[in-house]
């Protein structure tokens, strides 16, 4: 197990590497220039357009800002935004309020959606499986602006059970709304491939030797059919990790969270690359972790696999 860890570590560097790389092209390479644009309408003064290009190094090679940058990542500094604020600092205030938006849908997507999948793979062909593929369906086709407005006017709006946006980002309660919609779509998907895989594995040959034995029905479908089924689930829950807080732009948006998604829509709309290049740097690694846990998770789930 040590030696795959250290493999597996050894393998993310390149991989990091080559993705932050990717980044930092894409970002910097986009038409405008971003200095200037700190101007807005006015014409930009030529020698302060050139005092800033050099604090920021703007005026340096593109291989050499991807060096430096690299360089002060290593030592923990993420660069400064144009507005003079160390852009760790914006990190350290808006990945919390991220990671507990992320925490509450994550928890809700599995609950419920294994719960949904469970149900509807035990009775596949009737009316409970049916009800679940429909319900699975209908969240897949709304887009998340759209749940997320359906749910704010209802639930909000209407019954006046929660505040229409998030006014404190520690309470977990005001959190429950917009993690719902942040997670229903992964939820979705969860269910159907919690679905298919019980649905699968209940006809193997390890149930029937299970149900020949006499064991409980409450211990061959949660140690034997869950267990084995969970594989697949697992590894989209991995890396659905790393899309939650990365894609929590539309709901942060519209349910006023302070968080990474929001941070991230204003350093890209404002040309902040420094800032830009920081968080999804952060949102590289959280994913690269998180594939690693879900690899070490098989071993736990499937006493047949060992890692050399």
């Amino acid at each position: 197990m040590g030696r795959y860890v250290a493999r597996r570590l050894l393998q993310m560097i390149p991989v990091f590497i080559g993705t932050t790389l990717l980044i930092f092209l894409m970002v910097h390479v986009l038409p405008g220039d971003p200095i200037k644009a700190l101007w807005g309408d006015k014409a930009a003064d030529p020698a302060q357009v050139a005092v800033l290009r050099h604090k920021f190094g703007l005026d340096l090679p593109l291989w050499q800002q991807y060096t430096n940058y690299m360089a002060d990542l290593f030592q923990g500094k993420f660069g400064e935004t144009f507005g003079g604020r160390q852009v760790s600092d914006l990190m350290a205030e808006s990945f919390p309020v991220t990671i507990r938006l992320a925490l509450v849908a994550f928890v809700i997507e599995v609950v419920l959606g294994i719960t949904l999948g469970v149900f509807a793979g035990l009775k596949a062909g009737k009316a409970v499986d049916t009800a679940v593929l429909i319900f699975t369906l209908l969240v897949i086709s709304v887009p998340v602006f759209v749940l997320g407005y359906i749910f704010q006017t209802v639930f909000a709006t209407e019954l006046g059970w929660v505040t229409p946006s998030v006014q404190d980002s520690e309470d977990f309660t005001q959190l429950i709304l917009p993690g719902a919609v942040l997670g229903s779509l992964s939820l979705a998907y969860v269910a159907r491939l919690t679905r298919t895989t019980i649905s699968e594995n209940v006809r193997s040959d390890y149930m029937r030797t299970a149900l020949a034995k006499g064991l409980p029905r409450r211990r061959i479908v949660g140690v034997h059919l869950l267990r084995n089924s969970l594989i697949p689930v697992v590894t989209f829950l991995g890396t659905d990790i790393g899309a939650l807080m990365g894609g929590a732009i539309v709901t942060e948006g519209i349910f006023n969270v302070q968080g990474v998604g929001m941070q991230l829509y204003r350093a890209v709309s404002q040309g902040e690359g420094t800032t830009t290049v920081g968080i999804v740097t952060v949102l590289v690694i959280v994913f690269l972790l998180t594939s690693l846990i879900v690899d070490l998770l098989y071993a736990v789930l499937d006493p047949r696999i060992r890692y050399a």
